[in-house]
């Protein structure tokens, strides 16, 4: 039903969208570490988002008659110098999946693979919020200083992603 190379992007997705969620959750472990539970749940939750965007695109391939074949994932960061170099490696990283997600739809318009891209257009407004959202925290991380405490307010008042649930 849809384009075999666009299948295997998809697949190579599919490991990018878990490697997303298990570096959330070391990101997430580490703030706890650190004693800052709102960075913590905030990442927490993140990885969660991550995971079900994976299974999205399992769901996808598996309903239009593919393989699905779940690449290694990369071990995580799981140490960091501060907060901002945490919270950058997220930035960066949300960057890096909306270039990921750009390249399938590439191939899925050169396919003329409409079904994918109606799918991954789904995807394509998430991460206009997804790096939108990062790139607001680490702003605000710059703008505290060292002033964790501000960080953790500006968290719990406003900076936890919409529940997973949902997404």
């Amino acid at each position: 039903m849809i384009d075999s190379k666009t299948a295997q992007q998809i697949n190579e997705q599919v490991g990018h969208e878990f490697g997303a969620f298990l570096q959330y959750v070391a990101i997430s472990t580490w703030f706890d570490s650190e004693a800052l539970p709102e960075l913590s749940r905030y990442f927490a939750k993140q990885s969660e988002e991550e995971r079900l965007h994976a299974m999205k695109m399992i769901q996808f391939l598996g309903d239009t008659d593919q393989d699905v074949v779940i690449p290694a994932i990369p071990q995580p960061i799981n140490r960091f110098s501060d907060v901002k170099e945490a919270v950058k490696l997220a930035y960066d990283q949300e960057k890096r999946v909306t270039e990921q997600i750009e390249a399938i739809c590439d191939t899925a318009a050169d396919a003329k693979d409409r079904l994918t891209l109606n799918f991954m257009q789904w995807f394509l407004e998430e991460q206009v919020e997804e790096v939108s959202s990062m790139d607001t925290l680490l702003k605000i991380v710059d703008r505290a200083g060292g002033d964790l405490f501000r960080v953790e307010e500006y968290v719990s008042r406003e900076g936890h992603p919409e529940d997973a649930a949902g997404a």
